[in-house]
């Protein structure tokens, strides 16, 4: 008994001495395992770069790709060493520090560190100045912060564009298309790689291909960002969006263009587009052969109850031309001129603050009309039956700061430098403000920043005041906020990615043409153009419509303001003298417009000759009769060049 004890006794302690044994073999192999993790740190950042603006600076640097990447860590050099400064999340590939002014002098060296807390070494010393920008600077500066909302803040799983800042599972279809052609521009520029671009882009079309709900070839406007399913914009508004399927083209087709090398992954990238390009239903969203438009929405649960046929002029022409475009899936290219063309409200052909306006509502409307459907579509070289559309935009956005110039609602700020109406936040929510009929005080930076390859000068003059003048309640991480309206000391914190998007292309359409160049080299859209009938037109840009000559200037009206003494039966008004020089002898128009842009005295149709002109408004409109106290504008038109000056006449 006592031995079989000692015999079970032993056993049992061998058992117990070979699980010991296997628990330590067990540790120390984990162990090595661990360390051998733990002691690898991070690659140094790539390609760390500084940037001094005139109140901030940025430093920059490309993504690390460490799936166990923890973040980065920022060092600034403080008596001839550097000392830690701040940590920066892996989601980031920049820091952006608010300083005030200019003459600021500072050096920065980057770290990347692990989630088991090693650092990699420090990457060279960038310095930065502050200092006073010219104009390049200031266009840098803004496409290379505006490139971070659809760079730094897109979805981690999709890739794609948020809807706005907060908005966390929801990206947007149509603001994912001008995402994708900030994506080209910040590869072209250098923002970041194009390696890792192309990354992104597979990531993005992967999830299009394979998880985003569509109904019949269309996406929603809104998806969930992880799922891919459908997130309704609206009750109804549950299933297909073919406007904003349409934008979302827009900048794929421009970036199978431009991913045009022959190495597997661009292969795939433009194999992938081609494949949802030709998988979009243009025909289905014509409900029925013998109907001349197509129409927005499509639901599996609701059909076509919202009924919202397109038809211009808005923001939707880029569907007719797409949906005339598609090899797979077209529609018959009558539906131009019978359906996006057909409203009574299409032709305008009215003159306001002096410039005329062939397409379009009165004033024009919104100015993201002038954007959306023209950040791939070129409106360069071409016209219509009925205008050429880079003069018509050109002239929709000049009409558009005219109005705010003249400020016939009295609204804080607004004039020649802050300017611009168009959809976006405001105080109370969000509207697509306008001129005239829906004008609240709100001014959108993307409004007259988007516009620049329409009117450089002008827009170009806008963003360096909002900067300049509003820059601590305007400018952020993601370049300027959604809007401002000084009439109620307010200043949005949103970003919006329809309103960012333009702003970063249409730059670079102005200084490079690219996403013009890249969408408009698709073989798909010679043959789209010829059937609807453009033409070709001589105006490739602004110095194409008004060229000015150094010797081609106003000197203004004296006096300004000048003062009315009486009607015409006491005498008259006081006068006022517009003096203008000519490059040459030739014939001009010379009209009076009101704080509404309408024409209220011709002044002059004649020939002026070379030199010093001079022309006197006594205050009159074409009838005889004195006008009232306000703001008026006077227009100088010759044959191919314009001026316009601004006056008052008090009483």
């Amino acid at each position: 008994m006592i031995l079989r004890l000692k015999s079970k006794n032993n056993l049992n302690y061998k058992r117990k001495r070979t699980s010991m044994l296997a628990l330590i073999i067990t540790f120390f192999v984990l162990s090595d395992l661990i360390f051998a993790q733990d002691i690898t740190p991070p690659a140094t950042p790539e390609n760390v770069r500084g940037y001094g603006y005139e109140k901030h600076i940025d430093i920059t640097w490309f993504n690390n790709t460490e799936p166990d990447l923890a973040g980065y860590k920022v060092y600034r050099k403080v008596s001839g060493q550097f000392f830690f400064y701040t940590n920066v999340p892996k989601e980031k590939s920049y820091l952006s520090l608010s300083l005030g002014i200019t003459g600021i002098t500072n050096t920065f060296k980057v770290s990347a560190y692990d989630l088991s807390g090693n650092e990699s070494l420090l990457s060279d010393s960038v310095v930065v100045t502050t200092h006073d920008m010219i104009d390049e600077e200031f266009l840098d500066m803004v496409q290379r912060a505006t490139f971070r909302y659809f760079w730094d803040y897109a979805h981690p799983v999709s890739g794609l564009a948020r809807e706005r800042l907060g908005s966390g599972e929801t990206v947007t279809s149509g603001g994912s298309g001008f995402g994708i052609m900030a994506l080209l521009v910040g590869a072209e520029r250098g923002f970041t790689s194009r390696d890792l671009v192309k990354k992104r882009m597979l990531k993005i079309l992967n999830f299009l291909t394979t998880k985003a709900q569509r109904f019949h070839g269309a996406y929603s406007h809104w998806l969930n960002g992880t799922t891919g399913q459908v997130i309704p914009f609206s009750q109804y508004d549950n299933g297909g969006d073919l406007v904003e399927t349409s934008f979302l083209v827009q900048g794929l087709l421009a970036a199978r263009q431009y991913f045009n090398r022959t190495d597997s992954s661009e292969t795939e990238i433009r194999n992938l587009i081609t494949q949802i390009w030709e998988s979009v239903e243009w025909n289905w969203y014509r409900p029925s052969p013998y109907s001349n438009y197509l129409y927005w929405h499509w639901s599996p649960n609701y059909g076509w109850q919202m009924n919202m046929k397109l038809i211009g002029p808005n923001e939707t022409m880029i569907a007719y031309l797409l949906g005339i475009a598609s090899p797979t899936n077209g529609i018959p290219s009558s539906l131009y001129y019978n359906g996006w063309a057909s409203s009574g409200n299409y032709v305008n052909g009215n003159t306001f603050y002096g410039y005329k306006l062939w397409v379009g509502w009165n004033y024009g409307g919104p100015l993201f009309f002038a954007h959306y459907s023209f950040l791939g579509f070129d409106p360069r070289f071409k016209k219509d039956a009925y205008c050429n559309y880079f003069l018509n935009n050109r002239h929709h956005t000049l009409i558009n700061r005219a109005y705010c110039i003249a400020n016939p609602k009295g609204y804080t700020g607004y004039g020649p430098n802050t300017w611009g109406l168009t959809a976006s936040d405001n105080p109370w929510g969000y509207s697509a403000h306008e001129p005239y009929a829906n004008d609240n005080g709100t001014i959108a930076p993307t409004a007259a920043i988007s516009s620049m390859p329409y009117t450089p000068e002008e827009s170009i003059s806008a963003l360096k005041n909002f900067y300049r003048t509003y820059y601590g309640n305007l400018w952020g991480e993601y370049g300027f906020k959604d809007a401002f309206n000084l009439n109620q000391n307010w200043f949005a914190n949103s970003y919006i990615a329809i309103d960012q998007g333009p702003i970063i292309i249409m730059i670079e359409n102005y200084r490079t043409g690219l996403l013009w160049n890249k969408f408009m080299a698709n073989p798909e859209i010679r043959p789209m153009l010829n059937a609807i009938g453009f033409v070709p037109d001589s105006t490739t840009s602004v110095e194409d419509d008004f060229p000015i000559a150094d010797d081609f200037y106003l000197k203004n009206n004296f006096p300004n303001p000048f003062s009315a003494k009486g009607g015409s039966a006491s005498g008259g008004n006081s006068s006022t003298i517009i003096s203008f020089n000519l490059s040459q002898s030739e014939n001009v128009e010379v009209k009076i417009f009101n704080s509404l842009g309408r024409e209220i005295r011709l002044l002059a149709k004649q020939n002026f000759q070379k030199g010093e002109n001079k022309i006197v408004w006594d205050g009159t409109d074409n009838n005889g009769n004195p006008v009232t106290s306000g703001i008026y504008f006077y227009h100088i038109q010759t044959i191919s060049r314009a001026l316009t000056g601004k006056m008052v006449l008090q009483k």
